[in-house]
């Protein structure tokens, strides 16, 4: 069997741990090796697993890899993909894909030149519930959208993701963009204008927002607003949501991503837990990264989905600066 050989760079995101698994259960795939220049953080799965282990990313580009998926702080994205490029490596990166405009751009230009592929990863698009939507709004039951409502709303994740150093951005940025990829796939136009609310409201000693509403233009005349904010309490059951109301020409759609869960009450942790029983949309988004590279496809979520979801964040920002619309 043809295998893909894959080594995975940072697991500062929480998800590379859900990638790692997902990969390990594909028997077309070969995990080479981690980088991280925080042992601690992988060592326990380099030592399970009997994966080999760099401390820098680039010892591990120069070995025998055919792709790499980094997780890192959102500021790493850009010289971590470009550098991997120019090693003629494959790459899934994390979202948000990077933190400016100018740096995607350059991110998608390095891949192209060096004749390797990008992927975004947005595994929302593999739930069990926007995979219906998505066919149901392509059969044109419900009509042309005319409007979507999203819905994005996490606890605070703490850490570098409320560092701007780190992340680039708080909550306007981290839960913009993987429910505003599914509007862009929905609705297939790009946005042409955006109007934004960002502040902090429930952390203290953060130089992020925490909370915000973003409104946006799509060319084709749809409109959206998405609540953007982690504005859900530690004792929440979730971590957070991922829906929306479609509004059409011929009908209504509301959609849940994550409604295959139940929810039973604990009096240990003192609170309700959320156990999400649905299949993994990891898993289905790795599987389709490795057959497309596999079978000389394109990856199904391209580096240009990844800038057009983080470029109406990043508008948002310039509009909650200026209190006025923004033209992208």
């Amino acid at each position: 069997m043809n295998k893909l050989k894959v080594g995975m760079i940072s697991f500062a995101h929480g998800h590379a741990f859900s990638y790692l698994n997902s990969f390990l259960a594909l028997p077309n795939v070969e995990i080479v090796g981690i980088a991280d220049d925080n042992k601690e953080r992988v060592e326990e799965a380099v030592n399970r697993h009997e994966i080999p282990y760099f401390a820098d990313y680039r010892d591990l580009l120069a070995a025998d890899v055919d792709a790499v998926v980094i997780c890192s702080e959102n500021v790493h994205h850009a010289p971590m993909v470009i550098a991997a490029a120019k090693a003629k490596k494959h790459v899934l990166c994390e979202k948000p894909l990077g933190v400016s405009v100018e740096e995607m751009s350059q991110m998608i230009a390095a891949c192209k030149e060096n004749g390797v592929q990008l992927m975004t990863a947005f595994p929302c698009r593999y739930l069990a519930a926007v995979v219906s939507a998505k066919q149901i709004v392509e059969s044109g039951e419900i009509g042309d959208i005319v409007a979507i409502k999203g819905f994005n709303r996490g606890t605070f994740p703490g850490g570098w993701f409320a560092e701007q150093a780190k992340s680039g951005g708080g909550a306007l940025l981290d839960h913009t963009v993987h429910v505003m990829d599914l509007m862009n796939w929905f609705i297939g136009s790009k946005v042409s204008e955006v109007y934004a609310y960002a502040a902090r409201l429930f952390q203290e000693n953060i130089d992020v927002d925490d909370i915000g509403m973003i409104h946006v233009k799509f060319d084709n005349g749809a409109f959206g607003v998405l609540d953007t904010s982690w504005s859900r309490p530690k004792s929440s059951s979730t971590g957070g949501d991922v829906a929306m109301e479609i509004v059409g020409t011929k009908g209504n759609l509301t959609v849940d991503g994550f409604a295959q869960a139940n929810e039973f009450y604990s009096d240990d942790r003192g609170k309700g837990v959320m156990d999400y029983w649905g299949d993994s949309m990891d898993h289905y988004m790795v599987e389709a990264f490795v057959k497309a590279l596999l079978d000389g496809d394109q990856v199904p979520i391209s580096g240009e989905d990844g800038l057009y979801s983080a470029e109406v964040a990043l508008a948002g920002y310039a509009s909650v600066k200026s209190g006025q619309p923004v033209r992208i």
